[in-house]
């Protein structure tokens, strides 16, 4: 590898470890979130399916209105679990460039 190569995979090496940490941190955050809320939907014993958090209609129409009381915490849960899983793909993508990377320069 010349000087060049060196620099720019440092760069990028640093550039994806950064992104991936700061990633991490933030799934850990909105995990945390998660189960806080839902520890009171369970408390409440509010029950629904996977089903219903990934169809927005579906929880406003069979669930919402069983736990009118609880409302706002179905939603900021369903919300939760959306970027949290979000987060997870954007990090497995993250861990996926980092292995290109290695991978390219590797074999340079």
């Amino acid at each position: 590898m010349n000087h060049k190569q060196t620099n720019m995979y440092t760069i990028l090496i640093s550039l994806v470890i950064g992104l991936f940490v700061a990633m991490l941190f933030l799934n850990v955050y909105f995990r945390v979130k998660v189960f806080k809320v839902y520890k009171g939907l369970v408390q409440n014993r509010v029950e629904f399916s996977a089903k219903h958090i990934f169809n927005s209609s579906l929880m406003e129409s069979e669930i919402i209105p069983k736990y009118p009381k609880q409302a706002d915490e179905i939603r900021t849960f369903t919300r939760h679990m959306k970027y949290s899983i979000n987060m997870a793909t954007v990090l497995i993508a993250l861990i996926t460039l980092f292995g290109a990377i290695l991978m390219y320069f590797r074999e340079n």
